[in-house]
C-alpha cells in the first residue's frame, strides 16, 4: 500500500477552478528518464510538464577512485558497497584506464559484496560477481544498516568474520550518505568513501526556471520527484529567481508524490510536505497513485 501522509491536509489551490472534465496538471523534475516520465503521465490521464533538474558529472578528479584501487589489490578493503547501477558502472569506467576488468573483479570476489537495489544488482551480475547482501525496498541507508547488522558474509580471502576494525569502501552516488557513514563507524568499521560523479545543476536552466514559476502561478495540480538531490536543485534555482519561499508556499499547495523515504527525507528537510509514497519506489508506481490519489482529493472537495 502507498504510504500517505494525512498530517496536514492537501489542498490544490490554482488559479482556475479544478474540474472533472480537465486532466491533472503534473510538474516532474525527472532529468534522465524524460520520455519515460512524461509517457507514464499521460497515459494515467495528465498533462505533463517535464523540467530536468540536475545532470551527472564525472569526476575530473579520480584519485578517490585509484586510491581504491590500490587498496583493494592490496588487500586492505574487507567490503564494497555499490549504492547505484549508473555509479557502478561509472567506477568501471575509472578503473579499467590502469587495470584490466578481470583483475578488478577478481579482487571483489575476495570481499563481501554488498548493494542497495536493483539496479546495481543487475550491473554486477552482468560482470558476473558474486553478491553476498542485498538491501530490501525501499533500499534505504536503513535497509542497508539492517542487513549490515544481521551480519556479513566473508570470503576466505577477507580474513575476517565481521566488519568491525575493518575497511568498507562505499561507492558513492553523488551525494555522500552521511547518516550510514556515521552509522557504520559507530560500529567500529573503517568507512573509505569512493565518489565517481556528482550531480550538478542542468546546462540549460531555462526549462526548470519555467515549471517553478509555473508552480508560483498556481498552473499544476502535481509535483512528482524521484530523487533527493531534485529538488535540492529546484530550491537553488527558486532561490536565484528570488521565489524560494513563494515556490515552497505552492508546492505545499500540491499532491507531492515523492518515489521513497530518500527522496521524502530531502523534501520534508526543507520543508514541504510529501502526501504520497508509491507502493513500490518505481516511477510507474509514483504516477499512477499519485494522481489517483490527486483524484480522491478533487472528488472529497
Amino acid at each position: 500500500m502507498p504510504v500517505i501522509d494525512h498530517s496536514s491536509p492537501t489542498t490544490m489551490t490554482t488559479n482556475s477552478p479544478q474540474t472533472a472534465a480537465r486532466p491533472l496538471r503534473v510538474c516532474s523534475f525527472e532529468s534522465r528518464k524524460q520520455p519515460e516520465m512524461r509517457s507514464l503521465i499521460e497515459r494515467n490521464g495528465g498533462l505533463a510538464t517535464i523540467a530536468p533538474s540536475l545532470r551527472e558529472v564525472p569526476l575530473a578528479d579520480n584519485v578517490a577512485v585509484f586510491d581504491f584501487l590500490d587498496r583493494l589489490l592490496a588487500k586492505q578493503v574487507q567490503a564494497v558497497l555499490f549504492m547505484t547501477g549508473v555509479g557502478a558502472k561509472a567506477l568501471l569506467e575509472v578503473i579499467e584506464t590502469r587495470l584490466d576488468r578481470g583483475r578488478f573483479f577478481q579482487a571483489l570476489q575476495d570481499c563481501c559484496v554488498i548493494v542497495r537495489g536493483p539496479k546495481p544488482t543487475a550491473v554486477l551480475r552482468e560482470w558476473g560477481v558474486r553478491i553476498d547482501h542485498r538491501a530490501p525496498e525501499p533500499n534505504t541507508w536503513r535497509e542497508l544498516l539492517s542487513v549490515i547488522d544481521v551480519g556479513l558474509q566473508f570470503p576466505p580471502a577477507a580474513n575476517t568474520t565481521e566488519l568491525q576494525g575493518h575497511t568498507i569502501a562505499i561507492q558513492e552516488y553523488g551525494l555522500p550518505s552521511h547518516e550510514l557513514y556515521e552509522a557504520l563507524k559507530e560500529r567500529g568499521a573503517n568507512v573509505l568513501p569512493v565518489p565517481v560523479y556528482r550531480w550538478e545543476l542542468p546546462e540549460e536552466t531555462g526549462p526548470l526556471e519555467a515549471a517553478i514559476r509555473d508552480c508560483v502561478a498556481g498552473n499544476f495540480d502535481v509535483l512528482l520527484l524521484t530523487s533527493a538531490q531534485q529538488i535540492r536543485n529546484a530550491l537553488e534555482i527558486a532561490e536565484r529567481l528570488s521565489l524560494r519561499e513563494p515556490f515552497m508556499a505552492a508546492a505545499n499547495r500540491l499532491v507531492v508524490g515523492s518515489i521513497g523515504p530518500t527522496c521524502s527525507e530531502a523534501l520534508r528537510e526543507a520543508g514541504l510536505r510529501v502526501d504520497l509514497e508509491p507502493s513500490h519506489p518505481h516511477m510507474g508506481h509514483l504516477v499512477r497513485e499519485s494522481l489517483n490519489f490527486a483524484n480522491q482529493q478533487l472528488a472529497k472537495s
